[in-house]
């Protein structure tokens, strides 16, 4: 759960391998929202459920968090995997 004031930017892998990456305050929550359990998941993963966390990042606002996303968002897909595999969730 989530501390408040915490943001979490993440990494999801999608049942055909592409890389979804996204923000929020509460990583579980939002991952059964990905996976359908919960509603409001994002359009893209709909359909490529089910969809596991592969990577998160702890930032201490949602701005810096917007920015890192944004930041990952830029990396090719071999980087990406790098960032990936250089982690563990």
């Amino acid at each position: 759960m989530a501390k408040s004031g915490n943001w979490f930017v993440y990494i999801l892998r999608c049942t055909d391998n592409s890389l979804y990456t996204g923000v929020t305050t509460d990583i579980s929550k939002r991952l059964d929202q990905h996976n359908g359990i919960l509603k409001n998941g994002a359009k893209y993963t709909r359909a490529r459920q089910p969809v596991t966390l592969v990577y998160q990042e702890t930032l201490a606002s949602r701005s810096l968090a917007c920015q890192r996303e944004a930041a990952i968002k830029r990396l090719k897909k071999t980087e990406k995997e790098q960032l990936i595999a250089k982690t563990t969730v």
